[in-house]
């Protein structure tokens, strides 16, 4: 079966550095197959004949603190998962000059829809929308200084997540359909 797994908080600020090349060959030394990586944050797509998820995620975060020497929290999601969050996703919702789209993907525990009530947002400009693990964002640039998801960073919900904006995320499922 073909996943992405999504890494939190690498290459960000110049902490915890994983060079792709590296990330790929640590994937394959796990067993998976056809590894891949898509730009620098930290996805990877791969096969795999394993079923269990917890068992996926337990071998990647294990390969990943022995390979680089420290821990990273790994959500891994299927094309079908993927291709769901964008199916309920409207085609104008962009990350562009005037909008910021995101897509917040939850760890295990936290992938239902009461975790929107986690959030503290500002209804007046930010639009979520829980979809299937996932809580996607939109907020228009011009009231972002006014979102309410300027509070999300340092909460239970935002330390399991892992976010991509909706042009990464449209440009995974479509490498996951190859």
């Amino acid at each position: 079966m073909k996943y992405v797994a999504l890494l939190r908080g690498i290459n960000v600020g110049g902490n915890n550095t994983v060079d792709m090349k590296q990330l790929k060959t640590c994937f394959e030394t796990a067993g998976f197959k056809n590894v891949s990586t898509y730009i620098n944050s930290g996805n990877v797509l791969f096969e795999t004949s394993e079923k269990s998820k917890k068992t996926i995620v337990a071998c990647i975060e294990t390969g990943i603190e022995t390979t680089f020497g420290f821990p990273v929290r790994v959500i891994i999601r299927t094309n079908k998962n993927i291709a769901n969050v964008l199916n309920s996703v409207p085609r104008t919702w962009k990350n562009d000059v005037e909008q910021k789209t995101d897509v917040l993907f939850l760890r295990d525990g936290y992938a239902r829809s009461h975790s929107l009530s986690l959030i503290q947002h500002n209804p007046q400009v930010d639009t979520l929308k829980y979809v299937d693990g996932a809580i996607v964002w939109r907020v228009m640039k011009k009231d972002y200084t006014l979102s309410g998801m300027n509070k999300l960073i340092g909460t239970e919900i935002y330390k399991n997540m892992t976010a991509r904006n909706i042009n990464t995320v449209r440009k995974l499922s479509a490498l996951m359909q190859n």
